[in-house]
């Protein structure tokens, strides 16, 4: 991987867990020793970061990381939801044994991590999850729009779940609930994603 590139992933990731904190003014010096880097790929990291929303880069104040607005945070969800439910209405009636075979490996995966309390990893599975519901589905469309919101959906869901590591354990039993109709091609597996992704919205803004 170039240096550019480390840098940049690096950066990201640190906004999407919030170690770096939105509204926070970073200097390209705190950059430099957390990332151990020099400064040529780190400037070229936060340009790619600056188009891509996350922050902006001031040669007086430094670099101010950007939040997610609620009003944006509240579009994304009802986006999925619209999404997602239809992607259960194409999908319940004709799931086979191999997706469920790929669904139950993440589903074992995110008992260990809900067991735990691994934040982190928790909302990596719960992304690969929705994302193997709409691959399933098999609307390509809905899919890139999903792939596309990754960093977003992957930085509310660490921020739901920094809130309170509990929820982690709810989060898993809705998927457990929702691939248990799948399986059983039940068309309840459309309102269980509803609901699912409409009680976690109600969750991050309370």
């Amino acid at each position: 991987m170039l240096l550019k590139d480390a840098a940049y992933q690096k950066i990201k990731e640190k906004i999407l867990e919030e170690e770096y904190p939105p509204g926070e003014f970073l200097s390209e010096r705190t950059l430099i020793n957390d990332l151990q880097m020099s400064k040529t790929p780190i400037k070229n990291a936060l340009t790619r970061l600056e188009a891509e929303g996350f922050a902006s880069v001031s040669s007086k104040q430094g670099i101010l990381v950007h939040d997610l607005s609620v009003e944006r945070i509240n579009n994304i969800y009802n986006l999925r939801i619209a999404l997602e439910t239809f992607n259960c209405e194409e999908m319940y009636r004709r799931i086979a044994g191999d997706h469920l075979k790929e669904l139950e490996k993440n589903l074992e995966e995110t008992r260990k991590t809900a067991e735990n309390l691994d934040v982190k990893t928790f909302a990596n599975l719960d992304h690969e999850f929705h994302l193997a519901l709409s691959e399933i589905a098999g609307n390509s469309e809905i899919t890139r729009i999903l792939i596309n919101y990754q960093d977003q959906l992957l930085r509310i869901t660490l921020r739901h779940l920094k809130k309170d590591p509990m929820r982690i354990r709810k989060f898993y039993e809705d998927h457990v609930q929702l691939y248990e109709a799948l399986k059983n091609n039940e068309a309840e597996s459309v309102e269980i994603m509803r609901k699912h992704l409409q009680e976690s919205k109600q969750m991050l803004f309370k």
